[in-house]
């Protein structure tokens, strides 16, 4: 047995303790919030029945699989896909307005384009997160059983046993990490995408990302000056 497999497996390819829904769960509740306090020029005209619809499933999956990530296929896991479907399509859409605006140049506050900008950029950090979280070899709950052999991303510990304890795994905060630099840097950093759904994601990811604070950037010098 070497020291990078377990028997006929990978050696972070093993059963691990269900991941807590608290985390997830405070993250969209932010990401709600957010929305709430967009400009209306900026958010969907259906925004408040949005929100409440993100608010309904949110609390139905935690009233259906509370505490702990159990279900790793039928139709809760379905309900986790439409919410986080929710709010991709109702923060396309404030891009799609904010790069609208920005090129018609109808923003005149900079402090106010910096601060929606970063609001509607920090939402797609996370909705991106909530994507790689869910489908990164089957979602949470089929991590947690070692369902999949092949992994979507690798992360560094699974590169090399000797960079984590035993039975590590990626968590939801690790994938918003991966989100977040991936968003900064334009670019995959420190984790691999493998898949190509994965590969073609984060390519979306960098490239919506790059063109938002491009222009937010460019517009708030150009209103400075």
């Amino acid at each position: 047995m070497s020291n990078h497999t377990l028997g006929n497996r990978p050696f972070w390819h093993h059963e691990h303790h269900p991941e807590s829904r608290l985390p997830v769960s405070l993250v969209v509740m932010t990401v709600i919030v957010l929305q709430l306090t967009l400009p209306r020029s900026l958010s969907s005209p259906y925004l408040w029945i949005i929100c409440v619809v993100e608010a309904v499933l949110l609390v139905a999956i935690n009233v259906l699989d509370p505490r702990h990530i159990r279900a790793h296929e039928g139709s809760l896991r379905w309900v986790g896909i439409a919410l986080i479907g929710t709010m991709t399509l109702a923060n396309v859409y404030s891009i799609s307005r904010l790069i609208y605006q920005l090129v018609d140049g109808n923003v005149k506050d900079a402090t106010s384009l910096l601060l929606t900008g970063g609001s509607i950029w920090l939402t797609n950090v996370v909705v991106f997160a909530l994507w790689y979280w869910e489908f990164d070899r089957g979602g949470p709950a089929a991590r947690s059983i070692a369902k999949r052999q092949h992994p979507d991303f690798m992360f560094p510990q699974m590169s090399d046993p000797e960079l984590a304890a035993p039975h590590w795994a990626p968590r939801f905060l690790d994938y918003c990490y991966m989100s977040l630099t991936n968003s900064s840097a334009f670019s995959p950093t420190d984790v691999l995408p493998l898949t190509r759904w994965a590969k073609a994601t984060m390519a979306l990811q960098s490239t919506t990302s790059l063109l938002v604070v491009a222009l937010v950037i460019a517009r708030a010098v150009n209103i400075l000056h």
